[in-house]
């Protein structure tokens, strides 16, 4: 009896120190997921985010602040995308890059758009576009939204933050012309499915979008990694002053 009694208290007392199990992540559907982090990402406001792009022996990096609200969201971003500094604008739907002094020929900025007829536009145009759409989160969530399927969730961390970890498949025959940058907007219906993990902090605001493009670009690795901080924050997102767009 004596030694039934120790075995019990030692039990108890085990059960007593031991941490309760966390709780399951909060979605296991697609939909509800990328619905709640697009209105999480909304309210908070403000945040900082880097972006990594990496095809094959491609390399790209780029560093950024934005600003989301109901009116649509609006950034600013450096980027190496040709090989030396570029710095973007997107304020008010409209999409602004500062030219690098190598190629420059006018006024410092252009007003970029993917079916732009200057000759920026024309050869940069799509590329520069779905690249600013890449940065911003409700993009990615919206595709999640249309053409997603929740394959796994769990809890973790990333980078020491509590986190909700999703791995989620996305179907591009389901997303018709609006594909992830790097794809051409008339492949939709020739790609298979690829995956896109997504960590969302404790108020379901996004900390981390990879998109794994492997599986549809064949024979080269294709990831585009955003990472987003200190959401809340102050921003400075402001379009190149009038006189110096050309």
């Amino acid at each position: 009896m004596r030694k039934a009694a120790v075995v019990l208290l030692l039990a108890l007392l085990a059960g007593a120190c031991s941490s309760p199990p966390p709780p399951p992540p909060a979605y296991t559907d697609a939909r509800e997921l990328a619905d709640a982090a697009t209105a999480a990402a909304t309210s908070g406001g403000s945040a900082k985010f880097a972006t990594d792009v990496a095809v094959g022996s491609i390399r790209s990096k780029g560093q950024g602040q934005a600003r989301f609200g109901a009116g649509g969201t609006a950034q600013v971003m450096t980027t190496d995308v040709l090989g030396e500094p570029m710095e973007l604008r997107l304020v008010a739907g409209k999409l602004y890059a500062k030219v690098p002094e190598s190629a420059r020929e006018g006024k410092p900025w252009v007003a970029v758009a993917a079916d732009g007829s200057d000759p920026f536009s024309q050869v940069l145009g799509g590329s520069l576009a779905q690249l600013a759409a890449q940065n911003d989160p409700a993009h990615t969530l919206g595709e999640i939204r249309t053409a997603g399927t929740i394959v796994s969730a769990e809890r973790t961390n990333l980078g020491g933050v509590a986190a909700e970890h999703y791995r989620v498949e996305l179907e591009p025959a389901r997303l018709g012309t609006d594909l992830p940058a790097g794809l051409a907007p008339d492949s939709a219906g020739r790609l298979g499915k690829f995956p896109v993990e997504l960590w969302l902090d404790d108020a379901h605001r996004p900390l981390q979008i990879v998109l794994d493009l492997s599986p549809v670009l064949q024979g080269s690795e294709a990831r585009i990694t955003t990472r987003y901080t200190e959401w809340g924050s102050p921003v400075d997102v402001q379009p190149p002053p009038p006189g110096e767009v050309g």
